[in-house]
Parts: C-alpha cells; structure tokens; sequence
C-alpha cells in the first residue's frame, strides 16, 4: 500500500472511529476482523456499548492525529489492533 492510499484509510478510518465507533467499522476497514467482530458484538450489551463507544472514539483520534507514515506503519504494516 502507498502512502496516499493510507492516508485515505487513514482518514476513512478516524472518521468512522469518531462517529460510529461504537459498531467497530473502521476495524473492518483496517482488515481486523476478528476485532471488528469483537466490537459489534460488544455494543449490543447494555453495559459495554459505552465503552466499546469510548475505545471507539479514541481510536479514532489516534488514528487522525498520527502523520501518513505512522499510521502505515502502525496500523497497516505493523497490524497493531488495539489502541
């Protein structure tokens, strides 16, 4: 993957981190779909959907605050999954 293909993922990813994180969408944009699934099935609780919303959303910042070659490097190259 090139650069300005991670920075589109990237900004797909934070994006839908930020506004529906909660679901784990942009895990599945990022190929975590084991951690996607994780997700999903954890916000249909009624005590975890709050912080599957909050890890969502953080997730999202990180991803938006970190320059095109961090987030390749972590999160495409380096397939860190969590955080």
């Amino acid at each position: 993957m090139n650069l300005a293909q991670a920075r589109d993922k990237k900004v797909i990813c934070g994006v839908l981190g930020l506004l529906i994180g909660s679901l784990g969408i942009h895990k599945f944009v990022l190929g975590y779909t084991k951690e996607g699934v994780i997700m999903l099935l954890l916000c249909f609780t009624i005590v975890l959907a709050p912080v599957m919303g909050i890890i969502g959303f953080i997730e999202g910042i990180l991803y938006l605050t970190k320059s095109d070659e961090e987030f390749l490097d972590t999160y495409i190259n380096g397939q860190k999954t969590w955080f």
